[in-house]
């Protein structure tokens, strides 16, 4: 694969626009979604594809027998998940 190297502008909306040429030579298309990584003054995107509906499928059934093991409620996801909301907003 060939390095390519751009430069870009981050909006007021906190957007950032990857360059036409890196999105064609990575194939990337609209509605990708990206693991971001931020560290220092470094960012790194990586492309994030979703899952199968197979693979999917096998996340929430280990989902489901880690939660069944714990003893959870749909009050405890419930409640954790409000939880985090709080947390992230502060």
């Amino acid at each position: 694969m060939i390095m390519i190297k751009a430069t870009t502008k981050l909006s007021s909306k906190g957007q950032v626009v990857i360059p036409e040429a890196i999105r064609v030579n990575l194939k990337l298309k609209t509605g990708d979604s990206f693991l971001v990584y931020g560290k220092d003054d470094t960012i790194v995107f990586k492309a994030a594809p979703d899952p199968s509906n197979d693979e999917f499928e096998a996340i929430l059934a280990q989902a489901k027998h880690f939660a069944r093991k714990a003893k959870l409620k749909p009050a405890d996801v419930v409640r954790a998940t409000k939880k985090a909301r709080n947390e992230r907003r502060s």
